[in-house]
Parts: structure tokens; sequence; C-alpha cells
């Protein structure tokens, strides 16, 4: 008996060392996560929060937003990349200079993948920033990658153009890989003139009505979406708001809007009598919790949020074919905090939705809202 013991662990012993020899080495090739390391902590961040980015699957580049003629001498980085790769400076020199590029390759465990990421340190602009700014949506092209949806950048102040606008798009192509780019549920359209935003609550198909996502609203936002997050906890996938320091006071534009044809439930049943509507806000907020911890605003608490100090929400957008205006005031429950302010402490998100209830996926098919020529006025300080 104790022979045979001695053999058969031998034989899993044995069979133990096979599948690790044999384990596959890792494809992976991703940062995950970026440190920036200063001795002028102060100096360089708004918060000390702020060196520290968590890139997206989707990220290529990574902008640390840093105060105006903020010290780069000394800057170093530290990298949390996937399991077993490797990372390569590929820019020459070992600093960094305001505004400049700086690149690295991610080369996976297994050495057949590699993925180049762009890490820049992006001081605040000297320019004096309009009371009034102009949201014309003119700034699209096909996600570069594979082509199959339309993505928004904006216009920055020194006339580049960041990253600052997402939508669901990345989500619904889980479901319908194989549907044409003006069939996803956010693309552009002609407007008043120029380009303008079309927003379209799409059926997902068999594969989200096994997820129990039956519907996608049209919906386009400041923010990201985090693709990772869509199937496993969808409210968490959409992350609203980016820094901003000016106080706004109100927020105009244009739409259309029609309803689709039937109200559906998060079950796909029909709600008779009810009608789809679509969803028009801007909210400011504070980005930083009690504890000093960097916040984002999700699905489940943009128009909730404790952290909330105004909102300007839409409250009727009633049907029409024609280019109506609408026109709010943010209503404000605090006071501002103008330190907190210059210092970015809060957030801006600006969202429009075809279905107001398309974050738990509920609304009507065929739901669709047009927005051009949105203008968001601030309080500038004399």
């Amino acid at each position: 008996m104790r022979n045979l013991m001695i053999l058969l662990t031998g034989v899993m012993c044995a069979a133990l060392a096979s599948c690790m020899k044999d384990e596959p080495l890792n494809a992976e090739c991703d940062i995950e996560q970026v440190i920036l390391h200063t001795p002028n902590v102060d100096e360089v961040f708004f918060s000390p929060t702020d060196s520290v980015k968590h890139l997206l699957y989707t990220d290529d580049a990574v902008t640390f937003n840093v105060r105006r003629n903020a010290p780069v001498e000394g800057i170093t980085l530290e990298f949390k990349i996937t399991e077993g790769a490797t990372i390569e400076r590929l820019t020459e020199g070992t600093g960094f200079e305001a505004d400049v590029p700086v690149h690295y390759r991610v080369t996976s465990q297994d050495g057949q993948w590699h993925r180049d990421y762009a890490i820049t340190v992006s001081p605040e602009p000297v320019h004096v920033v309009s009371s009034v700014i102009a949201y014309d949506f003119e700034n699209f092209e096909l996600e570069p990658k594979q082509g199959k949806y339309y993505i928004w950048h904006n216009e920055r102040l020194d006339g580049t153009f960041g990253n600052d606008w997402a939508t669901g798009n990345p989500g619904f192509k889980l479901s319908m890989p194989s549907a044409a780019p003006e069939n996803y549920p956010t693309s552009p359209i002609d407007g008043m003139d120029g380009k303008a935003l079309k927003l379209v609550t799409r059926d997902t198909g068999p594969f989200g009505a096994m997820a129990k996502m039956r519907l996608a609203a049209g919906n386009f936002f400041l923010g990201e979406f985090d693709v990772s997050q869509a199937l496993s906890n969808a409210m968490t996938a959409t992350r609203f708001g980016i820094p901003f320091n000016l106080k706004p006071v109100r927020f105009t534009g244009y739409y259309q809007y029609q309803p689709g044809p039937k109200f559906q439930d998060k079950a796909g049943n029909e709600v008779p009598g009810r009608v789809d509507e679509g969803s028009v806000y801007a909210v400011f907020y504070r980005n930083h919790d009690a504890e000093g911890n960097p916040v984002r605003l999700m699905g489940d608490n943009v128009l909730t949020s404790p952290l909330i100090v105004g909102i300007a929400k839409v409250k009727q957008l009633p049907a029409t074919n024609e280019w109506t205006p609408f026109d709010v005031e943010f209503e404000y429950d605090s006071d501002i905090d103008m330190q907190l302010l210059a210092n970015k402490g809060y957030n801006l998100a600006v969202v429009f939705s075809s279905s107001a209830d398309g974050a738990i996926f509920e609304g009507a098919i065929g739901s669709c809202l047009l927005i051009d020529k949105v203008r968001l006025y601030c309080q500038t300080e004399e």
C-alpha cells in the first residue's frame, strides 16, 4: 500500500510539473496603471491623487494635467503592467518636456505582441478661457483600430484635440459586431449647419437578450466608457465628468426627438401607455470625497450623488421633427469654493441619451434624439 501511495504521489507530481511546464506564456501587453513621481508634488499637481492614472483597456495615451509653469525636472514614472510583460522607453532621453509625448512599448511575456503608449505632461494652458464654451460635434472619425463605430474629439484651447467625449458604442459592438457604423446607437448626422449628433435606441439582438440587456440607448457624454465593465456591471462602465475650472451657469442647445413605438421593460415586455423620453442634462460635482479620494460619478449616481453641487436638466423634450431650442440654468444647492475651483476640484458632466432609462435597459427601440449647437455659459471672475 505504501509503495502504491509513493507511486501515485510521483505520478501526480510529474503531471503537475508537466502542466506547469506546458502552461502558455501570457500574451497580454497592457499598462494598467501609471504613477508619476516628482519631488515637487504640491507645485506640480492640483491634487496629489492626480499623480495616479488607471488605464482602460482601450487607452493608448495618458495625459497628466499639471499646474501652469509646473517644474517637470526630476519626474519619473512607475508602471503596473500585465503579468510577465516588459516595458521600454522608445523616446530618446530620460526626462519630460511640457506637452511633448514620451513613447513607451509594452511587450507580452510570450514576445509575440506589443502595444505602444504615449505619455504627456501637460501644463494648464495660459490662454484666457472664454466664458461661453461651444460644443458643435464636428470633430469625429471612425475608431482607428477596427473602424466599427464613430468616436468624437473635443477641441482644446490651444487648437489640439482631446478625447473627453465618450459613448456606449464600444459596448454595443460586443452584441452586434457586424453592424455598420451608422447603425450604432451614436453616430454623426447633418445638422443645422455642419454636423450634429444622432442618438438612437437600438436592439442588441440575441446576445443582448441572453445578457438581459435587450436595448442600447444612444448616449454621448463628457467622461469615459469602460468596455471591460459593459457586461459585468454596466452602471460602472459609464464614468461621467472631466475636471473643470469655471462655474457653469447656463446650458443651451437645439434638439429633435421622436420616441420609439413600444416602450419595453428590462425583461422585454411592452409597457402599455408608457412613452419613452430623451434625456439632456449637465452636472457639476466635487471630484474628491471627504477623505481626499478621487471620484467619478457613474450610471447609478450621476444625478443623486451627495458630491453634486449643481445640475442643469431639461425637464421635458416634447416630440418634434424641427430643431427646437432648450435653455436651462444650473441650480446650485451649495456655494462654489473658488480656491477648489481654481485647482480643478470639480468635474463637469454633460450627458445626452435617447432613452432616459436606457442605463437600466428600459426604453423604446427606435427612439431618436438629435443634438446640435450646444453652449455652456460660465461665470468668470473679474
